[in-house]
């Protein structure tokens, strides 16, 4: 599929046969994943009624299916792999296999220092934890509050967004007055 294609359910019906076929992880277009943002965001934005809906809103399930089941099957081959295996991936997924790598390197430090008895290691882990910067945007009105980190924040309204302690932005997620938002980079 290239960037002048429009996605055909044949075509990615194809590519998820080919990677389910096959060890390695396939070559696809570096730019599969924009070409069907455009696409399904596209289509989703269209009005249609009666039996042309119901095409459309199909069309849109199955595309989304083989999308989801394609990256899947993708990001499988190269967790269970060696790096050998990654040479195909393109750079949403390997955006994705980044954060699983870093997930094991911090397993790795933390069964490390608790198995050698570096107690520092696991307080310094814990409190760069509770104090990590974490932007939210709140959903209702929240009175001035002391951080993890002893600084005072607030107070805030709703619709209001605030870089605060992670330790701070979680309660305040679970109680449902703020949500995590990824500032953009």
């Amino acid at each position: 599929m290239s960037i002048t294609e429009i996605p055909d359910l044949n075509i990615l019906y194809r590519i998820t046969i080919t990677e389910l076929e096959n060890n390695d992880i396939q070559k696809i277009d570096s730019e599969f994943y924009t070409i069907l943002s455009q696409f399904l965001g596209k289509l989703k934005n269209e009005e249609y009624s009666g039996v042309e809906d119901k095409i459309k809103s199909g069309l849109v399930e199955k595309t989304s299916l083989l999308t989801e089941l394609i990256m899947k099957l993708r990001l499988e081959k190269a967790i269970a792999s060696s790096g050998v295996k990654k040479v195909g991936l393109i750079d949403e997924e390997k955006f994705v296999i980044e954060s699983s790598n870093e997930m094991e390197e911090r397993n790795e430090m933390v069964l490390s220092s608790t198995l050698n008895g570096k107690t520092k290691v696991l307080e310094s882990i814990s409190k760069n934890n509770k104090i990590k910067p974490i932007s939210v945007r709140f959903l209702k009105d929240v009175e001035e509050f002391m951080g993890a980190d002893s600084e005072r924040y607030g107070s805030f309204n709703p619709e209001d967004i605030a870089t605060i302690p992670n330790e701070n932005a979680q309660e305040l997620i679970i109680k449902k007055l703020a949500v995590k938002i990824h500032p953009e980079k």
